[in-house]
């Protein structure tokens, strides 16, 4: 496995995490532009990012059985 990649990855979901968190803080606190499809885009990435870590992970537990 690419454990770099994977790491990379890691890291690209908590960024992905932290604008999303951000975004949504935005809009508790009233400001109207943030209404604009960045809330459906930072989750479809996430969910993106996170199937991929999820394919990786389950291809090396195949690999090295417990």
């Amino acid at each position: 496995m690419n454990y770099a990649y994977l790491k990379r990855l890691y890291a690209r979901r908590a960024e992905l995490e932290a604008k999303l968190e951000l975004h949504e803080a935005r809009y508790c606190f009233g400001e109207e532009e943030v209404d604009d499809g960045t809330d459906s885009d930072l989750r479809q990435r996430l969910s993106e990012v996170s199937d991929e870590i999820a394919a990786l992970e389950n291809r090396t537990a195949r690999a090295f059985p417990g």
